[in-house]
């Protein structure tokens, strides 16, 4: 084998879709046992690329090898990897933009109506031997409310066009979205102030950066509408936890649905997952077998033609490519 690239985690059940892509390129993968910075650097000291789910590829990971050439995201999101570094020392860092577009949308909107309807706490009760219809009252209905949508890039405009069709009426805030661009996808645009007080249901569609990261606090939450549903199936760190915590047991906010949180696993007695008008998810949002089949292809071809000289699909620090000079096609 020519090259080795280490693959700091994973949650399928085997490399060999990767395998299938990258051994032809000469490529051996190396497995991280566990995702710990420590392992993660002294694996990744004699690596051509690393690939990587939610492990953390830290500044000494990135460091490790003085001959790193890519850094692939199993993934949209890149706030795991330390990108600065890496384009510093011009490695490519490249991701998996728009894998999951669909699921994600899916899980957003089953999410709102598991909250809407309450679906947890009436089979926690049915379980509990309580047949009690009025456990969950009162019930709304949904067809007619309003959906907020904060970030419309690929999947936010998904949920809108699939919210649309349950009859549901769309806001949208991002922050350059112009009131063209959302009429065009049947929306409003408005500022997050409007949205929040006006929305049923307020859904997060945004990247984690050094701005959005807990975006949605006490603030924000009190700006929401009472008996208002959050839903977040993007990053667990836009949202301040305990925020939304207070939030819920206020009464508040009547429900949030989550798949994602601040720390994964979160620690045993999370004041959030004692709410019981929460509904949680294992950030799982983005899986079925047709986008995880494609996350790992498509995350295995970036990793092989960077290291054959070549432009992969999706560059998250093109800046350096004036620099390393990939060829097209």
């Amino acid at each position: 084998m020519r090259y080795r690239v280490l693959v700091t985690d994973y949650v399928w059940p085997t490399l060999d879709r990767e395998q299938a892509v990258l051994e032809p390129a000469g490529v051996e993968l190396v497995p991280a046992p566990s995702g710990d910075e420590e392992t993660l650097a002294r694996l990744a000291a004699d690596v051509d690329g690393i690939m990587t789910c939610f492990a953390s590829v830290t500044p000494a990971v990135v460091r490790a090898s003085s001959k790193l050439k890519v850094i692939a995201r199993y993934g949209i999101g890149v706030d795991n990897i330390a990108v600065d570094v890496a384009t510093g020392r011009d490695v490519v860092v490249t991701n998996v933009p728009d894998y999951c577009v669909e699921e994600v949308a899916e899980h957003a909107l089953a999410l709102l109506f598991a909250c809407a309807r309450r679906l947890a706490l009436y089979d926690r009760a049915v379980r509990d031997e309580n047949w009690n219809s009025k456990v969950g009252m009162p019930l709304y209905r949904i067809n007619g409310k309003t959906l907020g949508i904060v970030g419309f890039g690929q999947i936010g405009r998904r949920v809108a066009a699939k919210a649309q069709a349950l009859d549901l009426r769309v806001l949208a805030y991002s922050p350059h979205l112009t009131p063209k661009e959302a009429q065009q996808a049947g929306c409003r645009a408005v500022s997050l102030a409007e949205l929040l007080e006006e929305s049923d249901f307020v859904s997060l569609h945004l990247p984690l950066t050094p701005q959005s990261a807990q975006m949605f606090d006490r603030e924000r939450f009190n700006q929401m509408k009472p008996g208002a549903i959050f839903i977040n199936t993007s990053r667990g760190g836009l949202v301040e936890s305990a925020a939304l915590a207070d939030a819920l047991e206020s009464g508040h906010l009547a429900a949030a649905g989550i798949d994602v949180l601040p720390q994964e696993p979160p620690d045993t007695g999370e004041a959030l997952l004692q709410q019981e008008n929460l509904v949680v998810t294992p950030h799982i949002a983005f899986y079925s077998e047709e986008s995880l089949a494609e996350l790992q292809t498509r995350t295995a071809h970036s990793v092989a033609l960077v290291l054959q000289g070549r432009m992969p699909e999706s560059v998250v620090n093109p800046e350096i490519l004036e620099r390393i000079h990939l060829q097209e096609g």
